[in-house]
């Protein structure tokens, strides 16, 4: 069937004028809500409760209104015809809203957006009414997927379409990849983390955090407001003027330019906000982002904070806006605490923190540049984890707020393990001179990380590393050594000593892969070392996890070799995504790699942890091994099976495998 017969199957175009408008009457709500959920979260809330009310208002169909016909209840397994075409014409016109036609200018927003639509609304900001934890955690998934698959996880769970339906109905909706879309949404409910359990989805997405019918209203800055009206006027008769001087050749400087947040009233105000005492860091057992006072030249300029307040309540157009992963973009809470205020090279910058994410507002000291916000995850932060944030980035350069309690920094380049930290210099008021940031991905010539050394008055001789990965907070750094024998098993420690620095030598070049997932820390763990085949010397074998704020965390499996240079990097033999792989709930590890010996031998080697007792190989090498490693001759690239026995009797799968049936 091809597009334009599926959408006419779809749309049912034979649906009369005044059956299509007793449908929009009668599931107004549902309707909206569909188009509320699948259109662009670039969108504010404001701009998606409006457009999606006029989607939803606009979706009759350009029909004459003909005698009507009566309306005969759907037969059980056949869908209304008015309900299906009324859903697709909202789902269509939700998916197009932000669609560029060919050829149409990048620096332009999408045709859709510059038409007058109704509802308009003035003087006030509209926002569906908040939820819980899990409609939160809900919504930053579908965020953070294509809008066609928001649409199809909505029709699945809320409009109760079957698979076939929503492929056919994507499709009439230009979708140009449906099933693609349909397998994403399948998938959203196990991204959400649980909170989309069976049975629990619907009544989520039935909440208040998704209904743009039951709205809360706030009114925009009124002393803005009214300067913005006069401002107005002013600007009027300044361009009369200038047309008048224009008529008798003379030019006119033109008007000034709004504020950015000219409209938007913040949430709560500067005075609000709280402040912490300079000294309580040094008298607290809570030592995270809760104790850091607020410090910059510029705590006091409340127009400054003002303006940081208000776009983060809702970014005005333009605005360079930049959400974590698997992290909330709502409006500040009454709890929000000013960490600094200041300017940092050419920028004014606030860093606030909430309790759970830590938010940058920049703006421009001398131009009329587009201001910028970001906002990152620092839930259950530590004093690894709470010692630094990023407070500017630029030409290869990162400059950082450190803790209160941070007494000293150096910096250091993890692809020379045995060349010294240089001491970094530190304001008074925490900020650090330039460092360079870490290369992106495909560059790996050097890996610059920040050494930092909290205070006595916290704990004595505790230095540690931090790298940036792209957010706010830097990844904390982190080692476990080799299991000793007949030790108990060794947690993760700092990866400052010696040991740990040659280990990240040979490791850290995969570190760039990992930006911008919502790092929040990177343990790198020898967990197996063996001897090589023909004398070949010894390998090491790593697990590199990388722990997410949100829980999950990403595993790579590398295995280097005693023969190769300090710093070359090493192999990846094995990873895994979304796992609990090599953290405190999975401890157990096995893994296993091709190998060839300098003779030209072809070899399969595998590793497991301290706990494995016992390996075993099937497919086209068949073998079983009493121990911890194996090493057997094989062709060059075998189809094998791996799996290990540990010390329980349970059986444990490769890294990367699907689990044993």
């Amino acid at each position: 069937m091809s597009t334009s017969q599926r959408r006419s199957a779809t749309e049912s175009g034979r649906v009369a004028l005044d059956q299509a408008e007793a449908v929009i009457v009668d599931q107004y709500t549902r309707l909206v809500r569909l188009a509320y959920l699948t259109l662009p979260h670039t969108l504010s809330r404001h701009q998606r409760v409006l457009v999606a009310h006029s989607l939803v208002q606009r979706a009759l169909p350009g029909f004459r209104i003909g005698r009507a016909t009566p309306r005969v209840p759907a037969q059980r397994g056949r869908p209304d015809p008015a309900v299906a075409s009324v859903r697709a014409r909202v789902v269509r016109s939700a998916l197009a809203h932000d669609r560029r036609p060919r050829g149409w200018p990048g620096f332009l927003p999408p045709p859709r957006t510059l038409r007058p639509t109704l509802p308009v609304v003035w003087g006030l900001r509209l926002f569906p009414r908040a939820g819980g934890g899990e409609e939160i955690a809900l919504g930053q998934v579908l965020s953070e997927v294509p809008a066609p698959a928001r649409a199809a996880f909505v029709l699945l769970q809320l409009e109760g379409l079957s698979r076939s339906e929503v492929v056919e109905l994507l499709t009439a909706a230009d979708v140009p990849e449906p099933e693609h879309a349909l397998r994403t949404a399948c998938d959203v409910e196990a991204a959400a983390g649980g909170a989309t359990a069976a049975g629990a989805t619907e009544t989520l997405l039935r909440s208040r955090e998704f209904d743009a019918c039951s709205v809360q209203t706030r009114p925009t800055d009124l002393l803005r407001r009214r300067r913005r009206y006069q401002l107005a006027w002013v600007s009027a008769g300044l361009v009369a003027l200038a047309c008048a001087v224009l008529l008798t050749g003379i030019w006119a400087t033109p008007p000034a330019e709004p504020s950015r947040t000219a409209g938007i009233r913040p949430a709560i105000s500067p005075a609000q906000l709280l402040r912490t005492p300079g000294d309580t860091w040094a008298d607290t057992s809570r030592v995270d982002f809760t104790a850091w006072p607020a410090r910059g030249a510029r705590t006091g300029d409340d127009e400054l904070i003002n303006r940081a307040l208000a776009t983060w309540t809702d970014p005005p157009r333009g605005t360079r806006v930049g959400v974590a992963k698997a992290t909330t973009a709502e409006p500040p809470p009454r709890n929000t605490q000013l960490l600094y205020a200041g300017v940092v090279g050419r920028e004014a910058v606030v860093l606030f923190h909430d309790g759970r994410r830590v938010v940058r507002y920049g703006e421009p000291i001398s131009s009329r540049g587009a201001a910028s916000l970001d906002i990152t995850r620092s839930d259950e932060a530590d004093v690894t984890t709470a010692a630094a944030l990023v407070l500017s980035r630029g030409a290869g350069k990162i400059r950082y707020l450190t803790a209160p309690w941070i007494a000293e920094a150096q910096t250091r380049d993890l692809l020379t393990p045995n060349s010294p930290g240089r001491p970094l210099g530190v304001s008074d008021e925490g900020v650090t001179d330039a460092v360079g940031r870490p290369p992106g991905k495909g560059a790996c010539d050097s890996l610059p990380v920040m050494q930092l050394r909290s205070s006595s008055k916290i704990v004595e001789k505790h230095a540690f590393l931090v790298t940036d990965l792209g957010d706010l907070t830097p990844a904390h750094l982190s080692y476990t050594p080799l299991p000793g024998t007949g030790a108990p098993p060794r947690q993760p420690r700092e990866a400052t000593s010696s040991a740990a620095l040659r280990s990240w030598a040979r490791t850290a070049c995969q570190l760039p892969e990992m930006r911008g997932g919502g790092v929040r820390s990177v343990n790198q763990w020898d967990f197996a070392e063996q001897d090589l085949p023909e004398q070949g010397g010894r390998a090491v074998w790593s697990c590199t996890r990388a722990s997410t704020w949100r829980g999950p965390g990403d595993v790579l499996v590398q295995f280097r070799t005693s023969t190769a240079s300090a710093t070359a990097p090493a192999k990846v033999v094995g990873q895994a995504r979304s796992t609990a792989a090599c953290s405190r709930f999975g401890q157990h590890i096995v893994a296993s790699t091709p190998w060839t010996a300098g003779s030209g031998r072809h070899y399969l080697l595998a590793a497991g942890s301290r706990e494995v007792t016992g390996i075993e190989v099937t497919g086209e090498v068949e073998e079983t091994e009493r121990g911890r490693t194996l090493a057997v001759k094989a062709p060059k690239d075998p189809g094998v099976s791996v799996r290990a026995r540990l010390t329980d009797g349970e059986t444990l799968d490769e890294v990367g495998s699907r689990p044993a049936r």
